[in-house]
């Protein structure tokens, strides 16, 4: 029997999990705060580039539109190391070189995967509504909408359902409700010393890239980086990561001078190529990396959270986008596999996911500490090429994290347990032939 799904949140994951509820012919109405993003209405400033890996690709392969995706997507199969002299060191994610990530743009993909929804007549979208509250019972969801040429103007619209999902991010008001109205209901965020700020490097005059296209770059300096990814227009989306308070902080550059004297310092070979950098950095917002946990993430049959409302995580592993995508492929599953048992099909689809989102959310921050402090150093670059050469060695054996992150769509927990077995493995092995070669040494003395 068709249910009506209520969604709230038109992101990435709302978009896409609209277009998996209509096709198996659920009613769906999906209310969207913002401006609708076909009509140009995308404001930059944050977050705009995203990285998709396999678990996000074959999320959009089941509805068919992964190829039209891909079309506007640039592949980067490495990280290029910038080190503080100007240095270029190129960096594999994989020993296999057609194993790659893909930099495209979230208003280009919002665009697709609304379109996508939308294919199913039983879809409707309905933007400039802004969820106001939540009443978990009744599975009502009001909302206060504007008019786009006179956002001052505004009405209040109650919209109900069988259930609701929130897919409205890391500050989710449906997730706010269930914390108001559920006594029992467990609730985490932490919120990292680092915030970020976006900037740009813009095209070449003939409309080329000023750097490395097929490239992840990365400026590492200890306890902050700044990366940069490409668009198709020539241009690249930067973004500074940098702690908030300290001595050489977002809080000491309150002035353009100790701007670009901090970037002449540390990115001496970006600035060049940054020709606004200074009024990009006083425009843009500052944002927040935060962590969120809670549980559950359901209520009965009426409500379940999905992507970051659920289990924001920060960027740093590339995985938010492709984990929420996960999301809707797994709540599909459930909702085919418990077709007349909705709230069966949301406690599986929480079992399924809490403890792979908790384990993200781990290595997220981990890999935040790997790309700022130990991208630059040989010692890090030789044990990827260790990585790599005992994955060659031992197929199907060993596979180093980052492939089991990013290139596979073995559960997250899985993938950290397994990391954590063979590095206790190799640093072992390695301790031993050290030992060995040691013994060896003083008996030849």
């Amino acid at each position: 029997m068709a249910t009506k799904f209520v969604l709230v949140g038109s992101g990435l994951a709302g978009g896409l999990l609209a277009a998996y509820l209509g096709r198996r012919g659920h009613e769906v109405e999906l209310y969207e705060r913002r401006a609708d993003p076909r009509a140009g209405n995308f404001v930059g400033g944050r977050s705009i580039n995203l990285a998709l890996s396999t678990r996000g690709i074959h999320a959009l392969e089941q509805l068919g539109i992964a190829e039209e995706v891909l079309q506007h997507a640039i592949p980067m199969p490495g990280r290029m190391i910038h080190d503080k002299s100007g240095e270029l060191h190129f960096s594999p994610y994989d020993r296999d070189p057609r194993k790659h990530i893909n930099s495209i743009g979230r208003a280009a993909l919002n665009t697709t995967v609304i379109e996508a929804a939308l294919r199913y007549p039983n879809v409707s979208v309905h933007f400039n509504h802004r969820c106001t509250e939540v009443d978990l019972d009744s599975a009502t969801a009001r909302f206060e909408s504007s008019q786009p040429l006179n956002p001052s103007t505004s009405q209040r619209v109650a919209a109900r359902g069988d259930a609701i999902i929130g897919v409205d991010g890391a500050f989710s008001v449906v997730r706010q409700s269930m914390q108001r109205q559920l006594p029992q209901f467990q609730y985490d965020e932490s919120y990292l010393a680092h915030g970020y700020k976006e900037l740009t490097i813009p095209p070449a005059p003939d409309g080329s890239w000023r750097m490395e296209k097929n490239a992840l770059h990365i400026w590492p300096r200890k306890s902050f980086m700044m990366i940069a990814l490409p668009n198709p227009d020539g241009s690249f989306t930067c973004t500074l990561f940098w702690e908030f308070k300290g001595p050489r902080s977002f809080e000491t550059a309150t002035t353009d001078v100790a701007v670009r004297r901090f970037f002449e310092e540390e990115f001496a070979d970006a600035v060049p190529l940054m020709p606004t950098l200074v009024e990009d950095f006083r425009e843009n917002p500052t944002g927040s990396l935060v962590t969120i946990r809670c549980a559950p993430w359901f209520y009965k049959d009426k409500l379940a959270l999905v992507g970051d409302a659920a289990h924001a995580v920060v960027p740093f592993y590339g995985q938010g986008m492709n984990a929420a995508f996960e999301d809707c492929v797994v709540l599909d599953e459930c909702l085919a596999a418990f077709p007349n048992n909705r709230e069966s099909a949301f406690a599986e689809y929480f079992q399924r996911r809490k403890e792979n989102a908790d384990a993200l959310a781990d290595l997220a921050v981990a890999n935040f500490i790997e790309m700022r402090d130990k991208t630059a150093s040989k010692t890090f670059r030789a044990k990827k090429k260790l990585d790599h050469w005992l994955e060659a060695a031992l197929p199907g054996i060993y596979l180093p994290l980052y492939t089991m992150v990013t290139f596979t769509r073995m559960p997250y927990s899985e993938a950290a347990r397994r990391a954590r077995v063979q590095d206790a493995i190799v640093y072992s092995v390695l301790s031993i032939l050290f030992l060995l070669l040691a013994l060896f040494a003083a008996r030849l003395i």
